[in-house]
């Protein structure tokens, strides 16, 4: 399978009847801000770079942002705080991602997530997240050159971790902590952990400017 056909299969998922409903409601009522804007209202693919060292891991795409556009952290306060510290730290050719056509393109990084559907009130049920497990591993066999994983949130970090221990018993969940590095069991990336972008991290103050390109910034030392 490549990318083409693994994307292909994601979009067209109905797996999970509470997201289809979810997701294609919200592509229908819209958002009055938006009211002009035919809603992609499906599941979204990963994003970036098929060669990255640097696989960045997230929650799930927002019911007005990238369930909206159709690409993941594209067209929300999220995605303008995480691409304006990708653009500072060199992954992101500009700052801001607004829709599927801005221009946008990551450099050496790749972004994807642990729930493919936008999920009411953003809290995935146990049984969605692993009816998503097979796109993620997936997509981590195409993505041979990662050497480096940033997870965002604590959802983020135990489904990546989860979906590692799915194949491979070594790996266990970790304890979550804004700016902890672990190295995991040879031969998976480092392990990165940053909260989440979320517009009520990053307007609360819980998440900074400063305290992400921190985290972006070891993250690019350790990639060298």
């Amino acid at each position: 399978m490549d990318f083409d056909e693994l994307n292909g299969e994601i979009t067209c998922c109905r797996r999970c009847p509470r997201l289809v409903e979810y997701r294609e409601a919200v592509a229908r009522e819209k958002r009055k801000a938006f009211r002009e804007w035919t809603y992609w209202g499906r599941p979204v693919t990963g994003f970036g770079d098929p060669k990255a060292r640097l696989l960045i891991v997230g929650l799930a795409p927002a019911a007005h942002g990238a369930n909206r556009t159709g690409r993941i952290f594209t067209g929300d306060r999220s995605g303008s705080f995480l691409m304006q510290g990708l653009h500072a730290a060199g992954f992101a050719n500009k700052p801001d991602s607004v829709h599927r056509d801005d221009g946008l393109k990551l450099k050496d990084a790749f972004i994807t997530a642990i729930i493919r559907c936008a999920p009411p009130a953003n809290k995935p049920l146990p049984q969605e997240i692993l009816h998503c497990r097979p796109y993620l591993l997936a997509e981590l066999d195409l993505l041979t050159n990662v050497k480096a994983v940033l997870a965002l949130g604590r959802i983020g970090m135990d489904g990546y971790l989860d979906a590692l221990a799915a194949r491979d018993e070594r790996v266990k969940r970790l304890p979550f902590s804004h700016g902890a590095e672990f190295q995991l069991p040879v031969p998976y990336p480092r392990l990165f952990v940053s909260y989440h972008p979320s517009q009520q991290n990053t307007q609360t103050g819980k998440l900074t400017a400063a305290q992400f390109g921190d985290v972006l910034r070891r993250i690019r030392k350790f990639l060298g």
